[in-house]
């Protein structure tokens, strides 16, 4: 009797092998090479994940989130509707980040990582941050003159763009959904005389998906190759490295939120099994621990949450691409850790009053983060800023924003994991907002 296996199962099975294969390939080049693998051989890595995989991804996001988000919209038709749904919306997201990073502090305060650290390893990792030149230096230069009201003017210009057209030329999600939202209602709202625009969306959205079923193909070449430029670059040991504690701090409160926080609210809400719901929405979740980006992930989770899931057409396509841009669970929680760990290691007490700070500026910069790889690690700065300004301390006394070059290394492995708990909140939020929003029978 022949066994026949769906196009799912072969595809997960794939995006695992790459995995696997990924690691074990990195880390035979970390070893072959001392740890000094030629550019050639990363560069190669990198062009093949991010052109053949992540870029066309990223290629049809653009349309992928337009469409959806309007015929999320308007499949919702009643304006009131609408705003009680986005209101959900927007309470579970900020309700599970402020969670996620209340979490976060908890965990280093009471671990205290940072304690004992290595001093020389210290010194040396922020020094080489301080000389280096590359854009990761120049992003944390320029988010340290941002401060907090910097940040909550960013979010609010996004939400009400100039220019919808130069954003989306520009990558910036949050300002083109915001037009796309209000072009939805608009829609809605003028009856008859906004249906053939609705139609064509409605095309638009169907050829899109089809087209992210073909590009889900190469994602586990994508995945391979991605996964094995990272473990290349930095080896398994730095799991184990002066840094293993900080990692196992983080990696804790994101099992914790994962794993139980996030289950119980689907549970709960959703009157949904979480782990069966877990392993519906595995290809996303092994996407995005492979690509280490929330918007590449985007075409996935959709396509995840609809066909597998039972996530709703209406939720799907308003809660997802909202939740790819905002709503970042394990950012905010690891901004947290990391930004307590960092005063931690050079010997900066925290007050309460500080440790509050932390959870306002984390949860607003998580939000402002952009669903990219590394994102995280920029707008910690802001967090970084906002202590430093609370402690009233010199200049030569405060935390030195190069102090980010000590977790430089081992960001992208925990970003990998960080981002795959982002995605996994948007897919709750998403089944939760279903019972809410269902699809007409």
């Amino acid at each position: 009797m022949s066994v026949k296996f769906s196009k799912h199962t072969i595809l997960t099975a794939g995006i695992l092998a790459g995995l696997v294969l990924g690691v074990v390939l990195g880390e035979v080049l970390y070893r072959a090479y001392s740890g000094a693998v030629p550019d050639g051989l990363l560069e190669g890595l990198s062009f093949v994940g991010n052109t053949f995989f992540i870029g066309l991804l990223k290629m049809v996001l653009l349309p992928l989130v337009v469409s959806s988000v309007i015929v999320g919209v308007s499949s919702i038709g009643d304006p009131a509707q609408l705003g009680r749904v986005g209101g959900w919306t927007v309470l579970y997201y900020f309700t599970t980040m402020a969670i996620a990073v209340v979490l976060g502090v908890v965990l280093v305060v009471s671990i205290q990582p940072g304690r004992g650290f290595d001093e020389a390893f210290r010194v040396q990792e922020v020094q080489q941050f301080s000389v280096t030149t590359g854009a990761t230096q120049d992003r944390v230069e320029a988010a340290s003159s941002i401060g907090l009201w910097g940040a909550f003017k960013n979010i609010i210009t996004q939400l009400i763009p100039e220019n919808p057209i130069a954003d989306a030329a520009n990558g910036r999600l949050l300002p083109v959904i915001s037009f796309s939202l209000m072009l939805g209602i608009v829609l809605t709202v003028i009856g008859p005389r906004g249906q053939p625009v609705l139609a064509f969306f409605e095309s638009l959205f169907a050829a899109v998906m089809k087209l992210v079923d073909w590009i889900l193909w190469l994602a586990p070449l994508g995945v391979f190759c991605l996964v094995a430029w990272t473990v290349a670059r930095i080896g398994t040991a730095s799991l184990v490295g002066p840094l293993g504690i900080f990692m196992v701090t983080v990696l804790l409160g994101l099992m914790i939120h994962g794993l139980i926080i996030l289950p119980l609210a689907l549970w709960v809400f959703g009157r949904t099994n979480p782990f069966l719901y877990m392993h519906q929405m595995r290809g996303a979740l092994m996407t995005a621990f492979g690509t280490d980006s929330s918007s590449a992930t985007l075409p996935v989770t959709i396509e995840c949450a609809e066909t597998l899931g039972g996530v709703s057409k209406r939720a799907a396509g308003f809660v997802l691409p909202l939740g790819a841009t905002v709503n970042m669970d394990g950012t905010a929680l690891y901004e947290a850790v990391a930004v307590v760990f960092l005063f931690q290691c050079f010997g900066i007490a925290l007050g309460p009053t500080q440790l509050a700070i932390v959870v306002i500026t984390a949860t607003l910069a998580a939000v402002g983060a952009a669903g990219i790889p590394s994102a995280g690690l920029v707008t910690m700065v802001i967090v970084v800023a906002a202590v430093n300004n609370s402690l009233g301390l010199p200049e030569d006394q405060q935390l030195p924003l190069a102090a980010v070059g000590i977790i430089l290394g081992v960001d992208r492995v925990l970003d990998m994991c960080r981002t795959t708990v982002n995605v996994w909140g948007d897919a709750v939020g998403a089944k939760i907002i279903t019972r809410i929003a269902p699809d007409p029978v």
